[in-house]
């Protein structure tokens, strides 16, 4: 084969090379140039085709590299068989008939909403082509089964200087969300107890440890949390509780009912704490309380904290701080499990972490939803006569319970023919039974302050008689 004849788009966004290159792959692979076929010298097609010898040069290079053709010493570049060859074709994403379609409104004021605008993009793209610069092979091979011992270092530092919890990094499991904490968590703990949970609750631990053949119960809540004497009346061993600001009633637990907890956790051998940390890094008003954690002098909690709120749910990074005799459990018994985060992502946020972005971008999320959280409040004062408003000054959600007799079901109708989404408390009873009051929450990290105001006073006309 003396010639091929190439048409070359010098106005394309793809380089000359590059479409030298994709015409005589697809041609390769088609089977329209056999294999054994010799192929033009480098200077016979840069003169056919009026390019640069280097342009030809580059594009047999990459078929050279990549096992499409070889090279014959004073021969020339002839094709290979090509059978062997990882061929994968773009495909078209098929038609989706009949699909469920995602509903669509104004107003979203679902409670796990993050808002992703203020996300520090530049610095997380920035963090990132730096750790790729390094070239260091060792990045791409499974790391430490406990996650990246930098990266528990600084989440070990983090939580004693904001939430007063004092552990080593040797203690601390990093994995990918807080379902696959849970399921780790099982199998260091193993079968043969019972889980308390608090209700309503975070439902998706409730019905993961159900799943995974605890036998589950619930505790009823009074103003400050779990109720203890009710608890102990439950036979259980292991209490979840959210201390911080409880999903979705927003109550933050108080000392004295934190030292009740744990003095149930040692009332018997075997027995312990799951805290769930949730949202305890907003809060607007007072003093921070430390982690139920920081007041464990018996090693009978086990924290989970994750990033998920506080950065990105993408991220998918959470970490557990084992207390010392379940680690040594783990070390005997779960240390082959491999580490279920990326080690590139693990330094990505190491890096975000040490060079003092997360304590930025903290402060100016909490500055953000505290003043939503204000505006919020300021707006819902004509509601006080028909409802009464809890869960505020952490978080970022309020709860709404309503006195005059309405249903869950109307109030959340009524929102969304205007546009406007909010969630029933009921869908979070681990009980599924309907509650005595019409309990509604609204969750105002999606919305701007300008949102909040306008969506509040449709709510208004169709809520307030």
């Amino acid at each position: 084969m003396n010639e091929l004849t190439i048409h070359l788009e010098s106005r394309s966004g793809a380089p000359l090379y590059e479409q030298i290159y994709n015409y005589i792959k697809n041609d390769i692979q088609r089977g329209q140039i056999p294999a054994r076929e010799k192929l033009p010298s480098t200077r016979s097609l840069a003169r056919y085709l009026e390019v640069s010898r280097s342009t030809v040069e580059l594009a047999y290079e990459q078929l050279l590299s990549e096992g499409y053709i070889e090279s014959v010493p004073y021969k020339g570049f002839f094709v290979m068989e090509v059978e062997d060859l990882y061929q994968i074709q773009a495909i078209r994403e098929p038609r989706r008939e009949g699909g469920e379609k995602k509903e669509t409104c104004m107003y979203d004021f679902s409670p796990n909403g993050v808002d992703l605008k203020k996300f520090p993009y530049h610095v997380w793209r920035k963090l990132s082509k730096d750790v790729l610069c390094e070239d260091r092979a060792e990045l791409f091979r499974l790391g430490d089964p406990q996650g990246e011992y930098g990266l528990r270092n600084v989440i070990a530092a983090y939580l004693h200087q904001a939430r007063g919890v004092n552990c080593t990094p040797e203690q601390i499991i990093v994995g990918a969300g807080n379902d696959y904490m849970l399921f780790l968590l099982h199998a260091i703990l193993g079968n043969g107890h019972k889980a308390a949970f608090e209700n309503p609750t975070y439902k998706q631990a409730y019905r993961l440890f159900g799943r995974l053949g605890y036998p589950v119960c619930t505790v009823d809540m009074d103003k400050s949390g779990m109720e203890v004497e009710k608890l102990r009346k439950m036979d259980a061993d292991i209490a979840y509780v959210m201390p911080s600001h409880q999903y979705p009633l927003g109550i933050v637990m108080p000392i004295r009912r934190r030292m009740e907890l744990l003095s149930w956790a040692k009332e018997k051998e075997g027995r312990f704490i799951i805290e769930d940390d949730y949202d305890s890094e907003f809060r607007y008003k007072g003093k921070p309380i430390p982690a139920l954690k920081g007041f464990d002098m018996e090693e009978k909690v086990i924290y989970l904290g994750t990033f998920s709120k506080s950065i990105a749910p993408a991220i998918r990074m959470s970490y557990m701080v084992l207390p010392l005799p379940l680690l040594e459990v783990y070390r005997e018994t779960c240390r082959f499990i491999n580490p279920t985060v990326s080690r590139v992502d693990q330094m990505i946020l190491q890096k975000f972490i040490e060079d003092g972005h997360y304590e930025r971008h903290l402060n100016r999320m909490r500055a953000i939803y505290k003043s939503r959280h204000d505006i919020l409040l300021g707006c819902l004062k004509p509601f006080s006569r028909i409802c009464r408003i809890s869960g505020e000054n952490a978080g970022v959600h309020l709860l709404l319970t309503f006195d005059d007799g309405r249903t869950e079901e109307e109030l959340i109708r009524q929102a969304k023919e205007q546009g406007i989404r909010v969630c029933g408390l009921s869908s979070y009873d681990a009980r599924e039974q309907k509650r005595g009051k019409a309990s509604v929450i609204l969750g105002y990290a999606n919305l701007e302050e300008k949102k909040i105001v306008e969506a509040v006073e449709i709510l208004k006309k169709i809520w307030i008689p």
